[in-house]
């Protein structure tokens, strides 16, 4: 069995190249920049939500409890929309610097994830093209599959999804690159 501590190369170095091409994904690439839509009015939006608003999550209509989700003024609020969900972040500019940092932090422990399954599950001098397979379908699903509920439970465009799995196809793709190239003989 191979000791993760021996995969640090490629838990590094497949979390830079991930970080590098997440980046161009989202900055230069152009098929997300339909993912989100202004409103129609935005200043009046602005307006009615005024400075009440602290960060955080936000739906409407909002229910406090189950009990009243059968309660007809609810049901017709659903009826009549909109539905939706909201986050709001703190006021001014968002720190560029610390979602890079945290982006980094997020592949260094995808690579991790990574590296465990790969230890448990690929023989030390095993071929690019096996270690590939499983490191890439690995880090696929887990930069992947977790953005599925967002459709299923909140509304989230599939064709938004689409698009991050197809990133996450390229992203577990240059992972599992890199683990192929790097993995111990």
């Amino acid at each position: 069995m191979i000791a993760i501590a021996s995969l640090w190369p490629a838990i590094l170095l497949s979390a830079a190249v991930v970080w590098i091409a997440a980046m161009v994904v989202w900055t230069v690439l152009p098929h997300h920049q339909s993912d989100y839509r202004g409103f129609p009015d935005e200043e009046a939006v602005r307006t009615a939500l005024g400075r009440a608003l602290a960060p955080g999550q936000y739906n409407i209509p909002h229910i406090p409890s189950r009990e009243d989700a059968n309660k007809p003024d609810v049901r017709q609020k659903f009826d009549e929309g909109p539905i939706g969900f909201m986050t709001v972040l703190p006021r001014g500019l968002p720190s560029t610097v610390k979602g890079l940092v945290l982006s980094f932090v997020f592949y260094l422990l995808i690579g991790c994830a990574v590296a465990y399954v790969c230890t448990r599950t690929i023989p030390p001098g095993a071929d690019y093209l096996a270690v590939f397979r499983i490191s890439g379908t690995v880090a696929w699903l887990a930069y992947g599959t977790a953005v599925v509920p967002d459709a299923i439970w909140f509304g989230r465009p599939w064709s938004a999804i689409g698009k991050q799995l197809l990133d996450a196809l390229l992203l577990g793709g240059l992972t599992g690159g890199v683990f192929g190239w790097l993995w111990p003989s």
